[in-house]
């Protein structure tokens, strides 16, 4: 194994996780590098970084090659200060010279329905929409592969569902398309490096044959603590995970506005049968 990739290894999942006996790929390198970008610079997207990231979103798998999904590319400041608005106030959402807002797009398909003298009464059921959010979801994280591998950072953004309906209408979109997350997406600043943040380790999150959550206890417990010393070296509140985690569970104040998101779909023309 390479130097990079253990190092890699172990900020991913701590020094007493042991490191698998592989011969690393380039590929598999640039994922585990992976991190969170919240402070970007002001300097604008290499000519053809977009439309190479989203070539590489459409060359992601898509169930029946439906392509349920569709992306709004975001540069205007004031559009962005007003989405930014809508998602928290996060200061990157002004700041990163491009905003993505990801889509469940059914319209498309619709009209195509319409078009073609055809029905589309299946858009109607729950199934299809689950194709959706996971259409759009690996669309999305080979984007971000694109995006990285050409230098440049991003944050998704599930906070652009706080406000789905305003957001909806900011962004002019037709029936039975809803905003599935935010992405901002720039230089990162070098002066506030992002670091990579800590995850379960592989035994928690890895079944082999049947379902075996035998360690798991064992497994949280140990991170527990290695989150923890994460966030007091990020000179933040040095909680554990279960601390970090359980409180966005507890009630529905905690989806700061996303407790309204059926009523905001049944709006926009889904029915989820």
């Amino acid at each position: 194994m390479s130097d990079r990739f253990k190092a890699l290894w172990e900020e991913r999942y701590g020094p007493d996780v042991p490191v698998p006996s592989v011969t690393p790929d380039a590929i598999t390198e640039s994922l585990m590098a992976h991190r969170t970008v919240r402070a970007y610079l002001d300097t604008p997207l290499p000519e053809g970084a977009l439309e190479a990231a989203i070539a590489a979103a459409q060359s992601a798998s898509s169930s029946c090659n439906m392509q349920i999904w569709s992306v709004v590319a975001i540069e205007d400041q004031a559009r962005k200060d007003r989405l930014a608005t809508l998602a928290s106030n996060q200061a990157h959402i002004r700041q990163a010279p491009l905003l993505l807002v990801w889509l469940i797009d059914f319209g498309r398909l619709k009209r195509l329905g319409e078009a073609e003298g055809q029905p589309t009464e299946n858009l109607d059921y729950l199934d299809t929409f689950m194709v959706g959010a996971v259409d759009v979801g690996i669309a999305a994280q080979n984007a971000v592969a694109s995006f990285e591998a050409a230098g440049l950072g991003i944050v998704y953004l599930g906070a652009m569902r706080n406000n789905s309906e305003a957001v909806a209408k900011e962004l002019n979109l037709p029936p039975l398309t809803a905003v599935a997350f935010g992405l901002s997406v720039g230089f990162p600043d070098p002066d506030r490096p992002a670091h990579i943040k800590p995850r379960l380790a592989p035994s928690v999150v890895l079944h082999r044959e049947q379902y075996d959550a035998s360690g798991e206890q064992e497994g949280v417990a140990r991170y527990n603590d290695v989150y923890a010393a994460f966030q007091k070296a990020e000179g933040l509140p040095e909680k554990r995970w279960a601390d970090a985690t359980l409180p966005r569970l507890a009630s529905p104040k905690a989806l700061h506005g996303r407790d309204h998101l059926r009523n905001v779909l049944e709006k926009q023309g889904f029915r989820l049968r």
